[in-house]
């Protein structure tokens, strides 16, 4: 769990980022400045950065050597999550440790869905489609769904910031607004706590002014609500499926603790999404919609949404992702049944850019693995940096096959770019890199 978090001092870009209040008080242990040398040492030191894709204590797993992450700080959307969520996530799966990633979105992306339906007066998506955004913007504020819907059943309009908020979302169904959390890997290879510090990218006056239909009668009851999960069980991002799970878990059974969604309890089908290796979304989603599901949590991976959307919103389906980030469904054909509670890649871009900045890196090498999350976030990364000052030569991006046999090559560019950054933008293939560079002088190993 977190307990402290560190005020930071944030180099604006093109857009609003702005350092979040702190507690708690000691030494800022991020990275450091680039081009430093190592304590003790006449070798420079190379900053390793990560992302949401791998900035996880799972990747520690996979080092035997204390230290071979010491130091590696990254970028996530990460909310500063109460003790009291994380309690009530541990009641539904013991298991999940300090893993919390993507549970609040996951929690927020069914308790939205929830309140569009009952709003709507009907479980049907292509309806109700158009009440998501308004729930999230305009009304009262409200921060469980016990709460919104006292609000609704009083005939008003909820405005429901939930757990991963602020959730003002624009007219393309994504937050104008969201909250980064900059994590650093300790000795033990495992996130240290202590140094996680929190910055809001966006601006909530960007949101949208359209807030939906008139509502239907306040206490209108209907069919049931169905919801599906599409949340990665294996696969490369199999280690947010634990914490994605349990928030899906808690909302459907605190919005049923509350009288459900026109008069029924929502009922949940769960599903496995993999990755862009296998079919295993594809052969999900038609599970799902067998099952008839009116709306699909998930996936987690931008690729595989990218790969089973236009079959979930053909179906009249509404699909919300708790963890897409890539840039691409911002604009996408979806007939305005796609929404997610996570920020595009546009926003971490802005929050990974200034740490780059900020811990004086002058050169820079972005990793980052060939599909549509990592190149998006590689290239609007490298666009920020070149707006704040940095020439083309200075920041070089490498695209790698996240399914290779290896990574030497890739590794070998690094060597001879010897950047005072090194950016790692993958899943679990990160830690194969990660060895790399360590073999060669240039990872985070202490």
């Amino acid at each position: 769990m977190r307990t402290r978090t560190y005020a930071r001092s944030i180099a604006v870009t093109s857009a609003a980022l702005v350092a979040l209040s702190a507690c708690g008080g000691g030494d800022d242990g991020g990275g450091g400045s680039g081009g430093e040398a190592a304590e003790g040492s006449g070798e420079k030191q190379v900053n390793i950065y990560g992302t949401d894709g791998n900035m996880g204590s799972t990747l520690g797993e996979d080092f035997e050597e204390e230290g071979a992450l010491a130091g590696m700080s990254g970028t996530l959307p990460l909310t500063e999550l109460s003790g009291d969520f994380t309690d009530r996530l541990l009641q539904v799966d013991p298991d999940l440790g300090n893993t919390f990633n993507y549970a609040g979105e996951t929690y927020d992306a069914i308790v939205i869905t929830a309140l569009a339906a009952q709003l709507a007066g009907t479980n049907d998506a292509n309806v109700f489609k158009a009440y998501v955004n308004g729930t999230t913007t305009g009304g009262e504020k409200c921060d469980t769904y016990q709460a919104c819907i006292e609000i609704v059943n009083a005939g008003g309009n909820p405005d429901y910031d939930g757990i991963s908020g602020p959730l003002a979302f624009v007219d393309a169904g994504e937050p104008a607004a969201a909250s980064f959390g900059i994590q650093t890997f300790g000795d033990d290879n495992t996130i240290d706590d202590s140094q996680t510090e929190f910055v809001l990218a966006g601006d909530e006056a960007n949101a949208t002014t359209d807030e939906g239909p008139p509502p239907a009668p306040p206490g209108t009851t209907g069919e049931q609500l169905v919801m599906g999960t599409l949340l990665p069980l294996t696969g490369d991002l199999a280690f947010l499926g634990p914490p994605e799970v349990a928030g899906a878990k808690l909302a459907v059974q605190e919005i049923n603790a509350a009288g459900g969604v026109l008069g029924q309890d929502v009922r949940l089908e769960e599903g496995d999404s993999g990755d862009a290796t296998t079919d295993t979304a594809t052969q999900t989603v038609d599970r799902l919609l067998q099952a008839g599901v009116n709306a699909i949590v998930g996936a987690a991976s931008s690729t595989v949404s990218l790969n089973v959307i236009d079959r979930i919103t053909a179906a009249g389906v509404m699909q919300i992702s708790p963890a897409n980030t890539s840039d691409q469904f911002t604009t996408y054909n979806d007939n305005g049944l796609y929404f997610r509670t996570a920020p595009p890649d546009v926003l971490q871009a802005r929050a990974l850019a200034d740490l780059l900045a900020e811990d004086g890196n002058n050169t820079i090498g972005i990793l980052a693995r060939n599909d549509s999350y990592g190149n998006g976030l590689a290239e609007n990364t490298r666009e920020n940096l070149l707006a704040g000052g940095l020439s083309e030569d200075q920041v070089v991006n490498v695209i790698y096959d996240p399914n290779a046999a290896n990574f030497d090559a890739e590794v070998q560019q690094m060597v001879e770019l010897n950047p005072d950054g090194i950016v790692v933008i993958g899943f679990n293939e990160s830690s194969r890199i990660i060895e790399g560079l360590n073999e060669n002088g240039i990872g985070p190993q202490r």
